[in-house]
């Protein structure tokens, strides 16, 4: 996920939040260094303990205080209504029930707060999706549970949320891993 091109990606998700913000798949800690002041603070989480211990190594650099924590997003430790902005970037994709963790994102968001997003996923393109549905059963075993083959938008709104943008389109590179979803949704 270090690829340059995601860059200008990752920087629009991470301007749109705002609050107390929660990080769904922090990873090695990539977007820690770009939240700016309008965050007061961040509570990131991931499964992988040896990622958060990258992560660790970046939170150094972040301008905002930053909470790592070991939690599964389809199982939230936190209470209901408690977060202004979540942030998820690249990372539904490997999440085991996408919908289930969507719920659960959806629970811990106040009213009216946002789900900032970018994800790859499913081509519009028939013969695109076609590679997608057979490459993602082998990707998934060396992408670290990465499915080139969901439909972003459609899950979140499956789980309750009001889509308020979403922009999709190919990125540069080979196509059934590029279809990019951006956006952002509110709890409802």
């Amino acid at each position: 996920m270090q690829n340059h091109r995601l860059d200008p990606y990752r920087r629009r998700a991470i301007e749109a939040a705002r609050g107390l913000v929660l990080e769904i798949g922090v990873g090695s800690g990539l977007n820690l260094p770009l939240y700016g002041r309008a965050v007061d603070r961040v509570c990131a989480i991931d499964t992988s303990l040896e990622l958060l211990r990258l992560a660790r190594h970046r939170d150094a650099y972040a301008l905002v205080p930053v909470s790592l924590l070991r939690a599964s997003a389809e199982h939230l430790p936190f209470a209901d209504a408690v977060f202004d902005t979540i942030v998820m970037t690249w990372t539904l994709c490997s999440i085991a029930n996408p919908v289930a963790a969507l719920i659960e994102m959806r629970r811990v968001l106040k009213p009216g707060a946002r789900l900032v997003f970018v994800e790859h996923g499913l081509s519009p393109e028939t013969r695109i999706a076609r590679w997608q549905h057979r490459l993602t059963p082998c990707w998934k075993l060396i992408g670290g549970g990465c499915h080139l083959d969901r439909k972003t938008d459609d899950l979140i709104r499956a789980a309750g949320f009001g889509l308020d943008e979403i922009e999709t389109g190919y990125m540069k590179g080979p196509k059934p891993w590029t279809f990019m979803y951006q956006g952002s949704a509110t709890k409802q």
